[in-house]
């Protein structure tokens, strides 16, 4: 064992031990806890140049009591936090839900898990959620009746709570308001309230929506519900006994999946669903006949949302039975193939683009038809509104400019919502709703419990069994900038 002294800038470290046994590298380490100096950062002057991590001690020649120089700067001192740990229970609860990365669960008030599953549902859309923002008090337009009015002011309200809040919310006015509006939502069976059909409600709250932010007077977004989740169809009716054929339109707020044995996917149950037999008044053969409907979507929204048509009047139970067949759903739908032939030329330039977008991510070359003209075509997730013929409004820069480019559908939606039911009948058992996050993260909300779940185990909700099984699914349009 020797002992030296080590001259380190001003400092002198005197009888520092070395241990010769044990390599030099040891030595540093030594050094390193006397001075904040990492082994890898020393230069030790010793005869013959620098002493190496795994030197000899023999060859080194070191004598008692020698001085040896050091140059090399020490480690950052770490210093003390300026303020301790906070613990997320101690942050406000704005921060507390920026931290949770979701919102706020919904308190079951009494079988009122069907209007829980579609509020949260609803709230996942920052659309409506800017549009309710707006809605004020006095905003009233004389088309809406005082009940609707007070009920989207609730939406809105619920909906702010929902974002403010990390325990789960009483829903007890929107509630109120609902059952007053629709009192179909308040029948009592032995004094409880019953369990009711999410789609209806679903329906009739999109409804009471889309009647109040109806603006007014104004020229453009005449219908923001409408803009959002509206689905333009035109459809060929014919009668094969007579050879009549007319045409309509009409716009819904979902499409329909029909289930049936020959459907094992959502795709499949989509074509049964726009396909109909209806028996009506001909006029040219003075009689009821058979006639053949066929619809094609001529105008896509933002949000596309599809009902599974799981439940039908059994005559026997005098009750709404359940269709407990598994149809399996994609994480991304396109429904291209199901638009008319107007809607498909509208969509072929945005979806070639979206191609040569998502090819150049995968180090492909983008079509040179394409890619030559719109260089600077971006992909963005949809903000604005659509209008029926999958068009968007016009855009506005980041400096408030308005942008002469425009947000385009492509007929290609991406799962942001699920809403299950488990049970046999539509007016029992139990609703939940599972959304996906802006973080990309999905959350079972069931009632005033959101649960973490993997992407992976929402695909599996199709049914087939008496586990939760999708009944409507909500996808967002993936859209491109041009």
């Amino acid at each position: 064992m020797l002992t030296v002294s080590v001259k380190w800038q001003k400092e002198l470290l005197k009888a520092v031990e070395i241990d010769t046994s044990q390599p030099p590298y040891v030595f540093k380490c030594q050094l390193y806890d006397l001075t904040g100096v990492p082994p890898e950062r020393q230069k030790i002057m010793v005869k013959g140049g620098l002493l190496k991590d795994d030197a000899d001690w023999s060859t080194v020649g070191l004598k008692q009591g020698q001085k040896l120089m050091m140059m090399g700067t020490a480690d950052e001192v770490v210093k003390a936090p300026e303020k301790g740990p906070v613990f997320m229970e101690d942050l406000p609860e704005e921060e507390q839900v920026v931290s949770l990365g979701h919102s706020a669960g919904l308190f079951n008030l009494g079988n009122t898990c069907y209007m829980n599953s579609t509020v949260q549902c609803l709230h996942s859309v920052p659309e409506l959620k800017s549009s309710l923002v707006k809605y004020s008090h006095s905003g009233r337009n004389n088309d809406v009746d005082q009940t609707s009015h007070m009920l989207t002011i609730a939406t809105r309200d619920l909906f702010g709570e929902l974002d403010k809040s990390v325990k789960p919310v009483a829903p007890m006015q929107f509630w109120t308001l609902l059952r007053k509006k629709y009192p179909q939502f308040g029948q009592l069976h032995n004094g409880v309230f019953m369990q009711q059909d999410a789609e209806e409600c679903w329906t009739q709250l999109l409804y009471t929506l889309s009647q109040s932010l109806r603006s007014a007077g104004s020229s453009e977004n005449l219908d923001t519900v409408k803009d959002l989740f509206g689905i333009d169809l035109a459809s060929r009716i014919h009668c094969q006994e007579s050879g009549e054929e007319t045409s309509e339109t009409e716009s819904v707020y979902s499409l329909k999946c029909h289930i049936s044995q020959e459907v094992n996917h959502l795709h499949e149950g989509l074509k049964h669903a726009l396909k109909s037999e209806l028996e009506k008044a001909s006029p040219a053969l003075g009689r009821s006949a058979i006639y053949l409907k066929e619809s094609r979507i001529n105008g896509l929204p933002r949000y596309l949302t599809i009902q599974f048509v799981r439940f039908f009047w059994k005559r026997e139970s005098n009750q709404k039975a359940k269709i407990l067949r598994k149809v399996d759903y994609p994480l991304e739908l396109d429904v291209y193939d199901l638009c008319s032939d107007e809607l498909r030329k509208q969509l072929e330039g945005p979806r070639q683009i979206l191609r040569d977008e998502e090819g150049k991510k995968l180090g492909l070359k983008a079509n040179e038809k394409s890619s030559s003209s719109k260089d600077d075509v971006k992909m963005i997730d949809g903000e604005g509104s659509s209008n029926a013929s999958g068009e968007s409004t016009v855009t506005t820069s980041q400096e408030g400019v308005p942008s002469d480019k425009e947000t385009r559908l492509t007929g290609i939606y991406d799962l942001v919502a699920v809403l299950t039911h488990k049970g046999r009948s539509a007016d029992s058992g139990h609703y939940v709703a599972w959304v996906k996050q802006e973080s990309g993260k999905w959350i079972e909300f069931d009632d005033d419990n959101p649960i973490p779940q993997r992407e992976e185990d929402i695909v599996k909700l199709s049914g087939g069994g008496d586990w939760h099984m999708a009944y409507i699914c909500m996808y967002k349009a993936r859209t491109v900038l041009m």
